[in-house]
């Protein structure tokens, strides 16, 4: 297997990894030490107020409006539950982590970074299901870069997320073509570095979702030369729940639950209306031509859904895949870290 270390082209990875982590942690230490083991920031008492800690959404999508709205905590309300935001959403690895640790209670990601997750020490389950991307997430290259297929990419440099999303579309892509791992060159960087290092040319192509590739194809600079239909990809977007909270506040998953499905169902038949929710001027809002991309790929995307049984099958696909390919040292058993929600009173 060709594989290439990560570029430093801020941090290493590891001291990021790090960062992330203590941001997620960090406005969610002290209630739980001051409320004891249960994590939620809350009391088990009659009258108490359960606080359900979620990173920070930021500018865009259901929980930022219903954070600036309100009716995500009216919603919760009426389950004795309020939202506690804490630090902010970014890769599923180190919220994987913060709930582990007891720092966070809800964090969302995808089945493929949820597999690597999954294989270390899971101390969540996931409980929802949006159904993968098939116009947002692929095979991202720079405008006139002369690669036209996936083929194209035999012999040359593709950044990816290690274990997550962008290794299982390099590697799915690859395979559907028939063209053996080993003939393209792996380079593991975090997505909030790739941009700068493709459009500097120090690769040559970028496997990558959504969030990340809407200012690329809205710059005008890149464009997908296979999206995931045409990868044929599997990578669920899946909301994850700390193990202790669904198991103590199942009401509240529940709760938490009925809310996203119902706003996600608002969201795609009116994209706009998500986007740019706190300002749309700055770093944070999307503009010009990403939003209408933006707008384009969410009318297109799936709601949040429970987890059925085929979503299951695919799940599991997914996790076969990642052994077979070597990313997780044996196939995880997915299925062993779901839940029902729509058992769950």
């Amino acid at each position: 297997m060709q594989v290439t270390r990560p570029l430093r082209t801020t941090a290493p990875a590891a001291l990021l990894t790090a960062t992330a982590l203590l941001a997620l942690s960090a406005c969610g230490t002290s209630e739980a030490d001051s409320t004891g083991a249960n994590g939620s920031g809350s009391g088990s008492g009659p009258g108490k107020t359960v606080e359900v800690r979620i990173p920070d959404p930021g500018n865009s999508g259901v929980l930022a409006l219903g954070k600036k709205d309100g009716s995500l905590d009216k919603a919760l309300g009426k389950v004795g539950a309020k939202v506690k935001w804490t630090g902010s959403a970014g890769p599923f690895a180190p919220a994987a982590q913060a709930m582990n640790a007891d720092q966070l209670d809800i964090a969302t990601g995808s089945i493929t970074s949820g597999i690597t997750s999954l294989a270390q020490r899971p101390g969540f389950r996931f409980f929802t299901a949006v159904h993968p991307d098939a116009a947002g997430e692929g095979i991202l290259v720079r405008d006139g870069s002369g690669i036209e297929s996936v083929t194209d990419l035999i012999g040359k440099k593709v950044a990816v997320n290690q274990g997550g999303t962008g290794e299982y579309l390099l590697l799915k892509a690859l395979a559907k073509a028939e063209i053996p791992a080993e003939k393209v060159e792996r380079v593991y960087l975090r997505p909030d570095q790739t941009a700068a290092v493709l459009n500097a040319g120090q690769v040559d192509a970028w496997a990558v979702w959504a969030t990340y590739a809407v200012a690329e194809i809205g710059g005008g600079k890149a464009h997908f030369v296979a999206d995931g239909a045409a990868i044929g990809s599997d990578n669920y977007s899946l909301n994850a729940v700390r193990t202790g909270f669904a198991e103590q506040h199942p009401e509240i998953v529940r709760a938490l639950y009925d809310y996203l499905h119902e706003a996600s169902a608002r969201e795609k038949k009116d994209p706009a209306a998500y986007l740019n929710v706190f300002t749309d001027v700055g770093p944070t809002a999307v503009t010009g031509k990403a939003k209408e991309v933006q707008t384009e790929f969410t009318a297109q995307g799936g709601t949040v859904d429970p987890i059925g049984p085929e979503d299951i099958a695919r799940f599991e696909a997914v996790a076969a895949f990642y052994a077979e390919q070597k990313v997780t040292k044996e196939k995880v058993d997915v299925a062993a870290h779901l839940l029902d929600v729509e058992k769950l009173t």
